[in-house]
């Protein structure tokens, strides 16, 4: 899996608007079956883990949570723990490089 490449591809994403991120606007996004694949720093604090795996595996949306609270927040330019892909589009090419 290359991280650089899917690091790339959030920030197109982030600049095409089809990221949503923070933790209440992702839970609702999953909620309305908006999000597409969710990633997660893996150093998140384990009660925001939890809530989004949660969530995540109830409405069955892949979690990432391969990238840091750091790499996560360069990617898009913002400092973010949590953020959910909404384009199909932008999804199939990270699952595809994450094979």
């Amino acid at each position: 899996m290359n991280k650089q490449q899917v690091a790339n591809l959030l920030g197109l994403a982030q600049r095409a608007r089809r990221i949503i991120s923070g933790e209440e606007l992702v839970v609702k996004a999953i909620q309305e079956g908006k999000a597409k694949i969710v990633f997660l720093a893996g150093d998140a604090a384990p009660n925001l883990s939890k809530k989004i795996k949660d969530k995540s595996n109830y409405y069955q949306v892949e979690v990432v949570t391969v990238f840091s609270t750091l790499e996560l927040s360069s990617a898009i330019g913002k400092a973010r723990k949590v953020l959910a892909i909404t384009d199909a589009g932008f999804t199939k090419k990270m699952r595809s490089i994450m094979q």
